[in-house]
């Protein structure tokens, strides 16, 4: 069977030497703990890829070592899942891990919109 080659993210992802690093769904929360950007799709996922890429650079990581997310969205249309999406793409370019991208009711914070979490490689190098 052929998979489709059009999608904008790869199928999978073969770990490299190192450890595993799994993060917690990255919330869009400020230092105080606060949800920003209230009511914007776009806000919250930028902040959200912020906190995630700095739990893995504190994890021996980064964006470009993510082998795959997923990332939630309180949706009410397909075009609110696109907009967080396009942030989530633009900041992990060019690399592009697996990633599923899911339309959801709630979520843990009251305001929030977007979590994004990963599976990444710390590599042996950053030990």
């Amino acid at each position: 069977m052929e998979l489709f080659r059009g999608t904008p993210y790869e199928y999978t992802s073969v770990a490299p030497e190192g450890s595993l690093v799994f993060t917690a769904g990255a919330c869009p929360l400020d230092a105080e703990g606060r949800v920003v950007s209230q009511g914007d799709h776009g806000g919250q996922a930028r902040q959200a890829v912020a906190n995630l890429s700095a739990a893995l650079a504190e994890a021996g990581s980064g964006l470009e070592h993510v082998l795959k997310s997923t990332v939630y969205v309180v949706a009410a249309n397909r075009n609110q899942l696109v907009q967080v999406w396009n942030v989530v793409e633009d900041a992990f370019a060019p690399h592009r891990p697996p990633s599923t991208l899911l339309g959801v009711s709630l979520l843990g914070y009251p305001g929030q919109l977007v979590e994004i979490e990963a599976v990444a490689v710390a590599p042996l190098t950053s030990r």
